[in-house]
């Protein structure tokens, strides 16, 4: 069992949790074919499905909200666990079920933390399926639930966040100044077939093509010069934007310049621009110093925060790795604690 830490609180920021009666609906999915997602069948057939140690491990520790989740945080060290929907959460299914299914998850997961106030704390999960009733679920769930923000699971059965028919959902988290949380889900069915034969489509690589992609359809529609004050969240040290900041900001003026596409106009600022200033950036599931120091040095000290992918990555022996980052001991207390309580206002 790795020791608290008497400097810092140990806060995890991207940790995943489903209720059972998410997990019945999506077998119910799985026996019944009743989407168009490979991807989701790729995700789910496995770990709801498989009788690999592997899967019936992640099937058990996922739906887990009591003993045995803070038995684990205990035996990592970890103090405090965000929580949030795993992908694809309720974005799958229809507008009306996917309404009520997050308001009822919402209840759920604000029940949890009331049982558990010093170890939980959580987002919102809501329906991009309705956008309106989205903005008024994050309301209601900051406001009324105490819930520090909002998870949406990328894609929403193949539509993006950049369609202004989903604005008012950054026009709620700007007002009521939370975060949102864009996790990863598997790629598309337009994007997704090249990833499936190879298994390639989920966090080995799917996850942060399709969801860096989102990233900058959201950057360059200008969501960020109409909502200046948004605040964002991804995890996996940034999905590799960090590492093509250069790049981006060569390439996207070179198009504007040219008028090469209706699709991409002049932005108030360079597209890294708002990656420094309007996102913030979790270690989920990449505990590797390099990565970690280039981000912090590329974003900001003040940007990064630890995160460990609970369920899917648990590795306990890698919060010794972080405890041994070549960081002073504020700057420690930045990533594992203060960064946390800034963004998500924890008190």
């Amino acid at each position: 069992m790795i020791a608290k830490n008497s400097h810092y609180k140990r806060i995890a920021t991207e940790e995943g949790w489903m209720t059972p009666e998410l997990m019945k609906m999506y077998l119910h999915i799985l026996d019944h074919k009743t989407i168009d997602d490979p991807g989701f069948y790729s995700l789910w057939g496995f770990f709801a499905t498989h009788h690999s140690p592997r899967a019936q491990d992640l099937f058990a520790r996922i739906q887990d909200l009591g003993e045995r989740r803070l038995s684990d945080m205990d035996a990592a060290g970890i103090d405090v666990q965000l929580l949030m929907l795993t992908a694809p959460g309720v974005q799958v299914f229809d507008k009306e079920t996917a309404v009520d299914l997050a308001r009822s998850t919402n209840d759920h997961l604000a029940q949890t933390i009331k049982d558990h106030p010093t170890r939980f704390t959580g987002l919102a999960a809501i329906a991009p399926q309705d956008p309106e009733l989205a903005a008024k679920e994050i309301e209601r769930c900051v406001n009324h639930l105490g819930l520090k923000g909002a998870l949406i699971n990328s894609h929403t059965q193949g539509e993006y966040l950049d369609d202004e028919k989903f604005w008012p959902i950054f026009e709620a988290a700007q007002a009521l100044d939370v975060p949102i949380y864009l996790h990863p889900n598997s790629p598309s069915p337009q994007m997704v077939e090249p990833y499936l034969s190879r298994c390639l489509d989920a966090a080995i690589l799917g996850f942060a093509a399709e969801t860096s992609l989102h990233v900058l359809r959201l950057i360059v529609s200008g969501l960020f010069d109409r909502f200046p004050k948004l605040k964002m969240v991804l995890g996996h040290l940034g999905e590799g934007l960090p590492y093509w900041h250069h790049r981006i900001d060569f390439m996207h003026g070179g198009i504007v310049r040219a008028k090469r596409s209706p699709g991409v106009q002049a932005l108030k600022r360079l597209p890294s621009d708002y990656l420094r200033e309007n996102f913030w950036y979790t270690t989920s599931g990449m505990p590797w110093e390099p990565a970690i120091s280039f981000a912090q040095k590329i974003m900001g000290m003040d940007r990064v925060m630890y995160a460990m992918d609970y369920p899917y990555q648990y590795v306990p022996d890698e919060v010794l790795e972080m405890d041994n980052l070549p960081l002073s001991v504020e700057h420690k207390k930045m990533f594992y604690q203060t960064n946390a309580e800034h963004l998500f206002k924890l008190n």
